[in-house]
């Protein structure tokens, strides 16, 4: 049998960058926001909250270290996105099995789960057409490239959980209008969502026409 080839300590610091340990932090925080969001105390909505807003943070950050240190690597490049929705996929769900009654809109269950199920299902779609893009040709993975309706959907998503993860926290004052106004945001990144995907895939059509 052969021997194993085991990385070189040059290998792992390529791959293991500061960026990308940044990436795997948001990943490994997944279950520890899980854990908080279910503790019947005063300190858990605070540190589901702190562990979210942390998460957002570093995902700003890591994209700026890889881009000002030049320390990107393909691994870190795949990573970071399905650290992002892996994040925002477990708090929507979260949020879905303990709905909050939203000031305004009263106590409607159904409240969170219709722009959930919009974002991770746009999300789900994207990953698979970016998949499929990267298989065809440069044009078509040209086309799905990140851009800035992208990345306002994430700026007002993370805001908007932000909101409804601090209203969670009965001993903030005026909750129900804090969590009305994190509805109606979380509804406003739905439709950037669901517009992104009707934008890209608008490209994709262009390209296959020519």
């Amino acid at each position: 049998m052969g021997a194993t080839l085991e990385p070189t300590p040059a290998q792992t610091s390529k791959l293991l960058t500061l960026p990308t340990i940044l990436t795997i932090c948001r990943v490994a925080a997944v279950p520890l926001l899980v854990s908080t969001f279910y503790v019947d105390s005063w300190w858990g909505p605070t540190a589901t909250t702190a562990i979210f807003v942390s998460a957002a943070i570093t995902d700003w950050l890591d994209g700026y270290l890889a881009r000002k240190m030049k320390l990107g690597t393909p691994f870190g490049a795949f990573l970071d996105p399905v650290a992002d929705k892996l994040m925002v996929a477990a708090t929507l769900v979260l949020l879905c099995t303990k709905p909050l009654e939203a000031g305004i809109f009263g106590q409607a269950p159904w409240l969170l789960t219709v722009p959930a199920i919009a974002i991770i299902g746009r999300e789900i779609t994207m990953s698979a057409v970016r998949e499929w893009a990267a298989s065809q040709d440069k044009k078509l993975l040209e086309a799905v490239a990140v851009n800035n309706l992208g990345k306002w959907k994430t700026a007002t998503q993370m805001t908007a959980l932000t909101i409804i993860l601090a209203a969670r926290d009965s001993s903030l004052v005026g909750t129900g209008s804090l969590v009305a106004f994190g509805v109606i945001l979380l509804y406003i990144s739905a439709w950037l969502a669901v517009w992104s995907l009707y934008v890209y895939m608008r490209k994709i059509w262009k390209v296959l026409l020519r």
